[in-house]
């Protein structure tokens, strides 16, 4: 398959999982009582009401082109208001959660596809679909896992202070501080994302069963 149609849709599947991924914390927000989301219209699919120039085209398109194994991005974050939540700290945890597990939901819809298209087509006459349903997955599965690391600006922070004891307010403070550079430590000297790549085929496999390329 043409590279040029393979970045193209790779960036097209990723563009629309992390919308999803975004969304996701708005309809949570709204359903726990915070219409923040909802009155600045980020409650929609429509990608101008979330891409970052940098962050969801930018980055991801220069990562691939450079054969990073890493293929992420973001949107402009959707934004809620704890005050509003009858509450705040499990409210803000939920919140947190929902944008990893709409992930893992859009994952395990197309891993149903491609196995029902393993099934009845067969690997041979279906190998460049199922390959695009792969990448789907992967793709989603990478996101999900990426964001629950308990580091800030990640979801997996706001489920982290969700479940922490009252008295922890300095380390959240100093996790919320220095987040962007612990997370940047993580990635780029610890290689993190090596540390988190075999999680991340586990469980693709899991979803993929033997329609996985």
């Amino acid at each position: 398959m043409n590279e040029f149609l393979i970045l193209t849709f790779q960036l097209c599947v990723l563009i629309f999982s992390i919308i999803v991924h975004e969304v996701s914390h708005g309809v949570v927000a709204l359903r726990l009582g915070d219409p923040t989301a909802k009155n600045l219209g980020r409650l929609t699919l429509n990608p101008l009401k979330h891409l970052d120039l940098f962050g969801s085209i930018i980055l991801p398109i220069s990562l691939r082109l450079v054969g990073s194994p890493i293929f992420l991005g973001w949107a402009k974050p959707v934004p809620f208001n704890p005050h509003n939540l009858k509450n705040p700290k499990a409210g803000s945890g939920l919140i947190g959660a929902a944008g990893p597990l709409s992930n893992i939901l859009v994952a395990l819809v197309f891993g149903i596809i491609a196995r029902i298209i393993y099934t009845t087509i067969g690997f041979a006459e279906a190998e460049s679909l199922l390959r695009l349903m792969s990448g789907v997955v992967y793709i989603n599965v990478m996101l999900a896992i990426f964001n629950l690391l308990p580091i800030p600006p990640l979801d997996g922070s706001g489920i982290l202070f969700s479940i922490l004891p009252v008295g922890s307010y300095r380390f959240q403070d100093f996790l919320t501080k220095y987040g962007f550079l612990i997370l940047i430590a993580f990635l780029f000297i610890f290689r993190g994302f090596q540390v988190i790549e075999p999680i991340i085929q586990t469980i693709s496999r899991l979803i993929l069963g033997p329609a996985l390329l």
